[in-house]
């Protein structure tokens, strides 16, 4: 089936920074006739009536009132994760026009790229790599060592599916985990993997030997561990960030200095608990902005990792991400609940 037989599909381009991955296509191409920003510009007055969905990856291409205004058709949005604040929601449903993301598809990699940050950290293998590869590499020094994961204390912030899955695998390190969370879990999930409840942060934060933020960047989560929290951590503590994106409810001139999950974390209060022991280390997987400025402190410290936001982005992981969004868009196309529609606040 060709252009006239299938469902147009917006998406910004095939490959490149901002594109759909080549892998994606074939797949894709079962269920839409696939319309790039490219195309669709050069013969908008044919194109703009095709278009019945756009597939954001990686929040391109850029949902304004122009583009909506020009795609009559247009019945869906489906994103390619899970953080819907580069969106304005009610712009978009203003126009009759469903939204849905992709929250199913992330939370294994996600964890497993936490638990990744953890051991790197703990066993400082970031420095051993350098030193290993090292023109005048003779020996190590024997005071580079790491700290025991085996038997240490995890404190977890933000037991959603992604801490849990977090939980899960420090189980199997045999860990002792702690958690706090807006909603306390049920207690066979607890006891699943030997959680224990705080119902405070700073609780949490004064008893764990590794602290790891796994929330939504919202006005209330924004700073969340500043300078008084890391003051809390025991100073052979560890820090670790991956918290994600979420769609913030606040003024468009406001949205862009929220937009980075890396703001869970006070970054300047960060970098003075580095360099003073406040705290032991920190790896990141999410900083703001991002990248960082090549000249930003976080960046010359040793005590310190960061991954340039990659925490869900694995072969399978992206497939699944794809997979998702073509089940909403095809439910959303069909007149069928959208299983994981999103709607503005």
């Amino acid at each position: 089936m060709r252009e006239g037989e299938l469902p147009g599909l917006l998406v910004n381009e095939i490959g490149g920074k901002h594109g759909i991955l080549h892998g994606h296509v074939a797949f894709l191409k079962k269920h839409f006739y696939l319309i790039t920003m490219k195309e669709f510009l050069e013969d908008r007055k044919r194109m703009s009536k095709k278009v019945q969905a756009i597939y954001l990856w990686w929040h391109k291409p850029v949902i304004d009132q122009e583009l909506l205004q020009s795609l009559p058709n247009l019945k869906v949005i489906a994103n390619s994760g899970v953080g819907m604040d580069h969106l304005d929601l009610k712009l978009v449903a203003s126009f009759g026009v469903k939204m849905a993301n992709a929250p199913r598809a992330v939370s294994s990699s996600a964890a497993d790229t936490g638990m990744a940050l953890l051991l790197a950290s703990a066993r400082r293998l970031v420095e051993g790599y350098h030193i290993a590869m090292s023109s005048g590499m003779e020996y190590c020094e024997a005071d580079i060592l790491g700290v025991k994961v085996t038997g240490a204390t995890l404190g977890i912030i933000g037991m959603g599916s992604i801490g849990y899955k977090i939980a899960l695998r420090a189980k199997a390190f045999e860990m002792n985990i702690l958690y706090h969370n807006r909603t306390r879990r049920k207690e066979q999930e607890e006891q699943a993997v030997g959680a224990t409840y705080c119902e405070t942060i700073d609780s949490l934060l004064q008893r764990a030997d590794f602290v790891m933020v796994v929330v939504s960047l919202t006005p209330q989560t924004h700073k969340l561990i500043g300078k008084r929290e890391m003051e809390l951590m025991k100073p052979t503590a560890t820090l670790i960030n991956i918290s994600r994106e979420r769609y913030l409810q606040m003024a468009l001139s406001q949205r862009h200095s929220y937009s980075k999950p890396g703001a869970v974390v006070d970054q300047e209060a960060l970098v003075t608990a580095l360099q003073t022991g406040v705290i032991r280390a920190a790896a990141l997987d999410v900083t703001y902005p991002e990248p960082l400025p090549r000249d930003h402190t976080l960046l010359k410290l040793k005590n310190v990792i960061i991954m340039p936001h990659l925490g869900i982005k694995t072969d399978k992981a992206t497939y699944m991400i794809t997979e998702e969004a073509v089940e909403n868009i095809l439910a959303a196309l069909n007149g069928l609940p959208i299983p994981s529609e999103v709607l503005p606040s």
